[in-house]
């Protein structure tokens, strides 16, 4: 982390892990709520269940957009683009 060339790029290759991390755990929050099984969720998204499970419970999981997108709309959610707050005294 001394050179700020790697300590920038691995700030920002952290911020899209955890960032993809809390969109997979955000679908498997509402998942849960809509009492969905995993295999449930695999047959209304067309897949097979190990590809849900393996999704939801993998700790490097990395869904492409679409797949996002179709277990979203699954289970009955869309996603909406956000600015992201700014810190104060950012231009």
């Amino acid at each position: 982390m001394k050179d700020a060339t790697f300590a920038s790029a691995y700030t920002d290759a952290r911020a899209v892990i955890d960032s993809t991390d809390a969109l997979v755990r955000a679908l498997d929050r509402a998942r849960l709520l809509l009492g969905v099984s995993k295999a449930e969720l695999a047959r209304q998204f067309e897949t097979r269940p190990e590809a849900v499970r393996r999704l939801f419970t993998a700790v490097d999981a990395n869904p492409t957009l679409a797949t996002v997108l179709k277990l979203a709309e699954a289970l009955g959610f869309h996603l909406e683009l956000v600015p992201n707050r700014r810190a104060a005294g950012d231009s």
